[in-house]
């Protein structure tokens, strides 16, 4: 009787976090699925979160102040930096973490499926770079400790700039590479989990 009264509090609440956003959640992978089943009071909140990064990294991509780069350069450093920022202002940095691991984890089922993530499959190193990014991103805010987004993206971007977060090596053509410098053929890439991308400073200028 205790399971049955806690499986129909839990769709209870999630009902209520889903009537807006089911669509989202429905697109969720597994472990993001379990963080909201463990975060159901945060879920909302983190869900507009997620959107709010979304909406200013693809702003500051049409800016000079970084790369302009959504895969593996400047501005995807910058969106899970800032994500992460403003969930540990929103919804605590345990919550916060726990949330950005589980979106890594999603990656691997997304490359498992071949689902695309900003225009490309994921990869192991890709999410190695993102996990780095949230931990920094961590260190910006605290939590219910008002700071103005204006600032919070200057901060960021002089800390991408200043080299303190990671990018995936590429030359001036978007061509991978590896620590050598050697160009990856894209027939290496294609369906490979684990490759031989570089993970360098977010401020590594390319030949």
């Amino acid at each position: 009787m205790k399971k049955v009264l806690f499986l129909f509090c839990f769709f209870l609440q999630l009902q209520g976090y889903a009537q807006s956003n089911w669509n989202a959640f429905k697109k969720l992978e597994c472990p993001e699925k379990i963080w909201v089943f463990f975060h159901l009071a945060k879920a909302k909140k983190a869900f507009l979160i997620s959107k709010e990064a979304q909406q200013v990294s693809d702003s500051i991509a049409n800016t000079p102040l970084l790369d302009g780069d959504k895969s593996g350069g400047q501005v995807d450093a910058f969106r899970h930096a800032y994500w992460l920022a403003r969930l540990h202002q929103e919804i605590g940095k345990n919550a916060a973490k726990r949330l950005g691991i589980a979106h890594e984890k999603s990656n691997y089922k997304q490359f498992k499926k071949k689902q695309f993530e900003e225009g490309e499959i994921p990869d192991k190193i890709s999410s190695e770079m993102d996990l780095f990014n949230n931990n920094v991103g961590l260190s910006f805010t605290e939590k219910n400790v008002p700071y103005p987004k204006n600032g919070l993206i200057y901060r960021i971007a002089n800390a991408i700039l200043a080299g303190k977060l990671k990018v995936i090596k590429k030359d001036r053509f978007g061509n991978y590479l590896t620590c050598n410098g050697t160009i990856i053929p894209k027939s290496k890439l294609k369906n490979s989990w684990e490759n031989n991308k570089c993970m360098v400073n977010s401020n590594y200028k390319f030949n």
